[in-house]
């Protein structure tokens, strides 16, 4: 069933008990005990978890995109301090001493598909503790059961501790579970071992739900009689149908038949119309039937006469239906494009011919990923070329696809690029809710996480994400997006699409963002990541906007973040800079990007004696002349020659340029500027400059901080005065006014800010005065 999420929920936040999910799946060592000998967790003592909490830990731990595996199967070992019951464990890692610590719970409901690391040998445990097993799915890839009836007993009691070749058959059973409903067994392959099936599922005469797809010598279902009360069948795959309709049909409960093919090769039936209407009228509670890939829906041309009546249905074999429409009709893929056709007596229809067959086909076969696969393609197409009215079960199917079949890298490429145009369109009828997209952005990242070093995954995971507001939206993923971008950017085709893609990502994380997630950028090596594409452009004396984004992501990544701004010096930063400065003197917005960078490194009190040699002050000093990208490479120079000359004479450690020579010649630059100049930065606090604003010893200092406080306070005064006031600001320019030592200019400046700062206060006492419409 899909969990599409209801538009009267729509705003609202995720629980309080989700959220502590989430928290618990990713910090699992903060909430219990890792055993340092087998690596497993383990709760803590005194810990119990209910069946409820316990249930909901498995499913979480998936949907955020982590694997479970037997470290993570420890937790409920205890049988006496957790409790499972219903499990599904669907692309798991789990071996099969991981799989015993399940069984032991006594489940009521296993779903193990896609679990390959799951052996036959796991068979006698599944047998001893499925007393209460009521539904079992073993799906593609599980080796659980045996494919003959052969085996080899070793040390079991029901083996007389005997090493000998045995049979299952001389034992009575494969699978022993005497209160099984519902089994699914799909894909197993079983080689001339015509008595297997009829051995398994005899020990089941109370099955209500069998699925065998795509199993092998399944054919001559005479022993599928003896289970009188099934109301639902599924043989999707499974050939050579037709001779075992009489058995079928026999099974007169039947609510729900599926004899559907993906090879229309293997779909075709002599005297199809025939065969058609002997299921239907032999079936009488059939409500669900599905003939996809078949041709059991005739040519199109039906009969106009039946007895004198006129047929009132396009589908020969469904004559009987007419007045009585079946709930579901399965028709994708079927012979003489049968869904297209205008009478067809069901309710609902999977098939090709319209958006809402195509959204039923995608709901109704998301457990066969072939199948699936293409309809996500016919509803890529639809979104691509067409109109999608029903968004929200378009989105609700194909996060569903994606989350079932994330190891199924063609699914995951189709879902993303539906993805892409579902997010991308503005028009769409459905907001996007804050937990709409937390879905959506979870989904893609487990994709990519799976298929890191797919191109095509990748490029659409990255097109889809630049769709959302960075950093906001992403912000709950922060650490594993930042993540999946590094590999991106340093293990993808070098200058390719994706990379480009992947270096914007990471430049659009870093900016906005505090001091921890720019932090944690470091920690993950965004910064090292970044000197390694700036060498790799520099050794081939390529300036492109990777480079220049580069740049960018690491003058972010360092602001107000003095690690960084220290691996920046560590990694040869200024070596790329100066050869950055070389090859390309003429790239303004390279320019810009380096010295925005350097200012960030020269706020860094321990880190500016790394910045005081010759040939560094040299370049800053030529750089204050500057007229590259209008002002800002100038600004940047001065500010980062302002930091170093505010500690003082004694920390000018060079004798040439000498300290006097550059503060003049920045004071020159500054008194250029134009104050209403536009800027290209963003101030998140003004700290550092203030700090600049009470270097009373060296007056230089303070011209370019209160400089920069009455440019910006001029051009930007909505955002940039309120800061200036609630950092103490205005006290620290009261001060340069009444001190003797900074000069007429300084002063001038510092007065302007004032004045700007109480133009604004007064502006907004006025606004608050006026009336103001609701909402």
């Amino acid at each position: 069933m899909l969990a599409i999420v209801s538009s009267s929920h729509r705003n609202e936040p995720d629980t309080l008990l989700s959220q502590c999910f989430k928290y618990v799946v990713r910090n699992l060592d903060s909430v219990f005990y890792q055993d340092p000998a087998t690596n497993g967790y383990e709760l803590m003592p005194g810990q119990a978890l209910p069946r409820e909490i316990c249930e909901a830990l498995i499913k979480e731990y998936q949907l955020n995109g982590f694997q479970v595996n037997d470290k993570f199967i420890r937790l409920f070992k205890n049988t006496n301090n957790t409790s499972l019951r219903h499990v599904r464990i669907r692309n798991s890692a789990i071996t099969d001493d991981g799989f015993k610590t399940i069984l032991k719970h006594h489940l009521v409901e296993l779903d193990i598909s896609k679990c390959q690391m799951i052996t036959d040998q796991s068979l006698h445990t599944l047998n001893e503790y499925s007393d209460r097993l009521v539904s079992l799915v073993v799906g593609n890839g599980v080796q659980l059961l045996p494919e003959s009836l052969l085996y080899t007993a070793q040390n079991h009691s029901w083996s007389n501790q005997t090493t000998t070749p045995q049979s299952f058959e001389d034992r009575g059973f494969i699978l022993r579970a005497p209160n099984l409903r519902r089994l699914t067994i799909r894909n197993i392959y079983i080689h001339r071992e015509k008595k297997y099936f009829p051995l398994l599922l005899n020990s089941f005469p109370n099955l209500t739900v069998l699925d065998l797809s795509g199993c092998s010598d399944v054919e001559n279902l005479e022993y599928i009689t003896k289970l009188t009360n099934l109301i639902s069948l599924t043989l999707h795959n499974v050939y050579k149908i037709q001779d075992s309709l009489p058995y079928i049909c026999q099974l007169k409960k039947l609510v729900h038949l599926d004899i559907s093919q993906s090879n229309e090769k293997m779909g075709l039936y002599q005297k199809e119309n025939e065969a058609l209407e002997y299921i239907v009228t032999n079936l009488p509670c059939l409500e669900a039937l599905d003939i996809s890939g078949t041709n059991l829906a005739g040519t199109g041309v039906a009969e106009q006469k039946l007895g004198g009546t006129t047929v009132g249905t396009d589908i020969p074999g469904l004559v009987s239906r007419v007045n009585r429409p079946l709930e579901f009709l399965g028709l994708y893929g079927t012979s003489h494009g049968a869904c297209r056709r205008h009478d067809i007596p069901a309710k609902r229809i999977s098939g090709d011919a319209n958006e809402k067959q195509i959204l039923i086909a995608a709901a109704s076969y998301l457990e066969r990923p072939d199948i699936l696969q293409r309809v996500l393609n016919d509803l890529y197409q639809l979104f691509r070329y067409e109109s999608c009215q029903n968004i929200k079960m378009a989105l609700a199917v194909v996060l569903e696809a994606m989350d079932r079949h994330l190891t199924t890298k063609h699914i995951q490429i189709s879902g993303s690029a539906t993805l892409f145009y579902i997010v991308k369109n503005k028009d769409i009828p459905i907001m996007l809710s804050c937990r709409i997209k937390r879905a959506i952005v979870t989904t893609l990242l487990n994709g990519m996480n799976s298929h890191k070093n797919d191109d095509t995954m990748m490029r659409n995971g990255c097109l889809t994400l630049c769709q959302f507001k960075i950093p906001h939206d992403v912000l709950f993923e922060y650490k594993r997006l930042v993540g999946i971008l590094l590999h991106i950017v340093s293990e993808m085709e070098q200058e390719g699409f994706v990379q480009r893609l992947g270096t914007y990502l990471l430049n659009s994380l870093a900016c906005q963002v505090d001091g921890p997630q720019k932090q944690m950028l470091g920690d993950l090596g965004a910064v090292n990541r970044m000197l390694v594409i700036i060498d790799d452009r520099i050794s081939r004396k390529v300036c492109d906007d990777v480079l220049e984004v580069a740049w960018s992501t690491m003058w972010n990544v360092t602001d107000e973040t003095a690690i960084n701004c220290q691996r920046f010096l560590d990694g040869k930063g200024m070596n790329y800079f100066l050869g950055c400065l070389q090859l390309f003197p003429d790239k303004d917005e390279l320019m810009r990007n380096m010295m925005g960078l350097l200012g960030n490194v020269a706020e860094v009190k321990y880190l500016r004696p790394r910045l005081m040699t010759t040939s560094y002050i040299a370049v800053f000093a030529e750089l204050v002349d500057s007229s590259s990208d209008g002002i800002e490479v100038s600004y940047n120079a001065a500010g980062v020659l302002s930091h170093m000359a505010s500690d003082g004479e004694k920390a000018w450690t060079i004798e040439k340029p000498s300290r006097e020579s550059v503060l003049d010649r920045m004071v020159q630059a500054i008194v250029r500027w134009p104050l209403t100049a536009e800027r290209n930065i963003n101030y998140r606090s003004f700290e550092p400059i203030l700090g600049l604003a009470r270097v009373f010893h060296t007056p230089e200092c303070q011209h370019w901080a209160v400089w920069a406080l009455a440019n910006l306070t001029t051009v930007y005064p909505n955002k940039y005065c309120s800061l200036v006031e609630s950092e103490g600001g205005l006290a620290i320019l009261e001060e340069v006014l009444a001190d003797p030592r900074p000069y007429q200019n300084i002063k001038d400046l510092a007065k302007i800010v004032i004045e700007k700062c109480n133009e604004y206060r007064g502006e907004m006492s006025e606004r608050s005065k006026s009336p103001q419409l609701d909402g």
